[in-house]
């Protein structure tokens, strides 16, 4: 088999070749568009030799050359674009220049050391995220050609950050997706022996970074956690789908009089106490395990109310061919929390699912709130903070939607 491309320039001439077939949409990614899918390249004999990860210069039908992609024959998004200049060289200066870009940005927007440092194509690394806990990065590498160079990503971002310890995660949907193993490694440094306290929304939360879900904490949603505080002022909180107290730990810190947090993790919960605990209002906290559409149900039966209910799921629907079924549990979750809502209290809805838009999104969560016999005024509407930029061109880049309402 032919061995990943060295990026010797010396060498740049002998760089494989791989061309889109005829019709394919070769003017999306002239227009910015990150991908090509399985069924837009020809697959002859040298495409299917390559080493997943190899780097290869991109042709349009024309032979007219589109950029430098990653190739991985064992996915259905076959090439990646990396470089829109076909003979760039991909060492760890160029990994530097594109972490010291997003490094940047977010150094000026948050002051603490808490944020997703780089998210994948929008901050031009595709398959790539990188989360910052203080003195220690969490990385994905989702991608074949991040896998093949993850040591010099590890030193890259080691130069950049100046940070002790950084950590491989191989755990998720997508790694499988792109026919990589799910072992996990601690790269440079010590692995952190216990939670990493997390400083967000003037909560602390405890991330789990080596057993942890994803990275260990979810970032995304610190602004909707941040609009959640402000209207929980003097409230009684629930908050569905909690992992580890995101928006019940945000509210508490704002003044709300008391949270709940519901998630089916014990370990999630067990995070979730220990930062009420260092928060400082652990007697305002309490949880409750169990399936959250069961534990909504038996709320509704033991007669309880909210003044906030907030239900932030997993993603329903991961994919197109679970849109239909995600939007009837989303449009169910939003009946279930509705009844429970006081009235002219509020109910925020959150989704992550890439595949349902954001108004497919909102009609399934104004479908089930009729159900639930409320009525309901959309008060916000919510998405990722900056750290987790948009890439205009694909979609998937910008899956996080939330909608608040007053019912």
């Amino acid at each position: 088999m032919t061995a990943p491309f060295s990026d010797d320039p010396t060498l740049a001439p002998s760089r494989p070749v791989v061309r889109m077939r005829p019709k394919s949409n070769a003017r999306a990614i002239r227009h910015g568009f990150p991908w090509v899918y399985a069924n837009e390249l020809v697959t002859d004999r040298r495409t299917k030799a390559l080493v997943p990860g190899a780097f290869a210069v991109l042709e349009d039908e024309a032979r007219v050359p589109l950029g430098l992609v990653s190739v991985n024959g064992a996915s259905k998004i076959i090439a990646r674009m990396i470089d829109t200049d076909p003979n760039a060289v991909i060492d760890q200066a160029w990994f530097e220049a594109r972490i010291a870009r997003a490094f940047g940005l977010r150094e000026k927007i948050y002051d603490t050391p808490f944020y997703r440092l780089i998210h994948a194509e929008a901050d031009g690394l595709p398959g790539v995220v990188v989360d910052r806990f203080g003195d220690v990065c969490v990385i994905q590498p989702n991608a074949a050609y991040a896998d093949v160079h993850i040591e010099m990503i590890r030193d890259a971002l080691a130069s950049v950050t100046g940070v002790s310890c950084i950590l491989k995660n191989a755990s998720g949907r997508t790694r499988g997706l792109e026919g990589l193993d799910d072992v996990s490694m601690t790269l440079l440094g010590e692995t952190p022996s216990a939670p990493v306290p997390v400083l967000m929304n003037g909560a602390t939360y405890m991330a789990d970074l080596t057993g942890g879900q994803k990275t260990g904490l979810f970032f995304d949603q610190r602004p909707n956690h941040a609009f959640a505080a402000m209207a929980s002022k003097g409230a009684r909180v629930l908050d569905v789908f909690s992992h580890v107290g995101g928006f019940s730990l945000a509210a508490l810190a704002a003044g709300a009089t008391s949270a709940v947090a519901v998630d089916g993790s014990a370990p999630a919960l067990e995070l979730a106490k220990a930062g009420a605990a260092a928060s400082g209002f652990g007697d305002a906290f309490s949880t409750r395990q169990g399936d959250a559409f069961d534990t909504l149900a038996a709320l509704r039966e033991e007669g309880a109310t909210f003044d906030v209910v907030i239900c932030d799921p997993p993603a329903f629907a991961p994919s197109r061919q679970a849109l239909d079924a995600g939007l009837r549990a989303y449009e169910r979750i939003a009946r279930l929390a509705a009844q429970l809502v006081a009235d002219n209290g509020i109910l925020g809805l959150c989704s992550c699912s890439h595949a349902a838009d954001l108004s497919q999104f909102r009609a399934a969560c104004v479908r089930g709130i009729g159900r639930g016999g409320r009525q309901g005024a959309i008060i916000h509407t919510g998405f990722a903070g900056p750290d987790h930029p948009m890439l205009p061109q694909l979609a998937e880049s910008g899956y996080l939607k939330s909608v608040f309402f007053r019912l």
